[in-house]
């Protein structure tokens, strides 16, 4: 069956047989070599098994810790919302399948109220969570700001001079934080010529071309990337930026930003398990994206920002993670479906009456905190289609019904 045919159902990574068997029939074997792992439909086993394609760094968990309490609402599968852009209502459940859902956890007061696991994705599976994972490193920027270690009106080639002369030479830490920078990348994960295609080569996520003859690194393709307008005037979602703070925050702190995120997030906030961070092959981590965490640690973060940080994460870097950007700088025209958002410290802000913020990453990984109604979404996926245009007008109009019926 082709691939652009598949849907929720019969895309199930159990049901395609990838990898099952001692060994797997040879047209079922996901090869790192042919980039198996980033083609759907193999994504849907390869997200939840990134480490057997690429290499990673351990992100320790604290030695003790307990689990989420449970409160299961079997109900809310069958709440009802109707989708962007659409005439007829479908249900919660309907919707996971219809967005490629691989697990999802719904909180309410600190509570898993309703729970999913689909194909081969389970509640100690370290998923990939792609852009999720930036969120987590503008947290960390921001905790070195409230320390006074990392200056926001500073130059980025004030902490990393090996940056002078390239695009990010002359931008603040603040714009590079909140992706105000004016750089000649292109992040059109449709177009294989974009920049994220060279940024992609440089850190290995695939293979690189037999005559491939570009940098083999971070650290030498970042410097390459040139200027192309005036920082400051407008929000372009440009990964480089996130690996740019990664390497202050490594810099800073004299050591690897796995252990920093161990350190300083992981162990304090009691995650129950380790995660997996995708490095280059220079060991550099890929902060733009390659955190591979359990879903459960990934509502905690969540939990975690919706009370203010908990002790560990500062309550004013809580509060300018998120109610910071300026929606004046947004880029309607790309987020048609977030009316009136921003983009600050590498968190996604609603600006809305609930103060709703977001982490999102590519194929439907989502981390979604409703304060009004005090409920915090985490979903892991594997959709076809990178852009989250492909699965908002489902995702938001369900977490809104979601909030409305907790609230309830």
């Amino acid at each position: 069956m082709a691939g652009d045919l598949l849907d929720g159902v019969t895309s199930d990574p159990v049901r395609m047989g990838w990898m099952q068997g001692s060994p797997p029939p040879a047209d079922k074997i996901l090869l790192a070599s042919r980039a198996d792992h980033m083609r759907f439909p193999m994504i849907r086993w390869s997200y939840s098994n990134m480490r057997q394609f690429v290499p990673s760094r351990r992100v320790a968990a604290a030695d003790e810790s307990k689990a989420l309490e449970r409160a299961i609402d079997e109900g809310l599968g069958q709440i009802r919302f109707v989708p962007l852009n659409a005439d007829e209502p479908m249900s919660l459940e309907q919707s996971l399948t219809q967005a490629f859902t691989d697990g999802i956890l719904v909180l309410h007061r600190g509570k898993v109220v309703f729970e999913r696991w689909f194909g081969v994705t389970g509640p100690e599976t370290r998923h990939i969570a792609f852009s999720v994972t930036k969120s987590f490193v503008g947290t960390l920027a921001e905790m070195l700001v409230e320390e006074g270690r990392l200056d926001p009106a500073a130059l980025a080639s004030d902490y990393l001079p090996e940056l002078t002369g390239s695009g990010f030479g002359d931008a603040t830490v603040r714009q590079v934080l909140d992706m105000t920078t004016a750089l000649d990348f292109s992040e059109d994960y449709a177009d294989p010529n974009s920049g994220i295609g060279a940024y992609s080569a440089a850190l290995g996520l695939t293979p690189r071309p037999v005559d491939y003859a570009g940098p083999i690194d971070l650290a030498s393709y970042l410097p390459r990337i040139g200027k192309a307008g005036q920082h400051g005037t407008g929000f372009t979602y440009r990964t480089p930026n996130t690996e740019v703070l990664a390497w202050m925050i490594a810099r800073i702190e004299g050591k690897h930003f796995a252990e920093v995120l161990s350190e300083r997030i992981w162990r304090p906030l009691g995650m129950r398990g380790d995660a997996d961070l995708i490095v280059d092959q220079a060991g550099t981590a890929f902060a733009g994206g390659g955190l591979n965490l359990r879903l459960e640690d990934l509502a905690r973060f969540g939990e975690a920002m919706r009370l203010g940080g908990l002790g560990v994460i500062p309550e004013a870097v809580v509060q300018r993670a998120t109610h910071g950007g300026e929606p004046a700088h947004f880029d309607r025209n790309r987020y048609p479906q977030l009316p009136g958002w921003s983009y600050g410290s590498q968190w996604w802000i609603s600006n809305n009456n609930r103060g709703c913020f977001s982490a999102r990453g590519i194929h439907g990984q989502t981390l979604w905190v409703d304060p009004a109604a005090e409920m915090t979404v985490a979903r892991f996926a594997s959709h076809p289609t990178a852009a989250n245009g492909a699965n908002d007008p489902l995702s938001l109009p369900a977490w809104a019904a979601l909030a409305e019926a907790l609230s309830s």
